[in-house]
């Protein structure tokens, strides 16, 4: 099975950007839908993105969207998110997921995104 790394969190100023990308090693890449969620502090994991096996169908939470855009690049085994116009309450450690069949069960390590008002 795939292993996930995540890169690109810091820290940024409300209405800022940032992109952060999932590398994947071992395993079939392209056999995985991919994903991220994010986990604030006192909360649990939530959903933010998705993207399916072969990029051409994604889907979002609605506190993200029309500010977030998950992609993917299967030949390089990378996923990314790409976050604009970023809100104090993006703060969260960010995590790319993998599903291979039914659910998500593979996380990298999380990155930590922070935003300042």
């Amino acid at each position: 099975q795939v292993q996930l790394e995540e890169f690109g969190g810091g820290l940024v100023q409300a209405g800022g950007s940032l992109r952060l990308s999932c590398a994947a090693s071992g395993g079939t890449f392209s056999n995985y839908k991919m994903g991220w969620f994010r986990q604030a502090p006192g909360k649990g994991r939530e959903f933010v993105a998705t993207i399916s096996r072969t990029g051409d169908t994604t889907s979002y939470a609605e506190s993200v969207k029309g500010r977030f855009t998950i992609s993917r690049d299967n030949t390089k085994h990378m996923t990314f998110l790409q976050m604009n116009s970023l809100k104090p309450e993006d703060t969260a450690i960010y995590y790319c997921g993998a599903n291979g069949k039914v659910a998500y069960d593979i996380w990298g390590q999380g990155v930590q995104v922070t935003v300042s008002s």
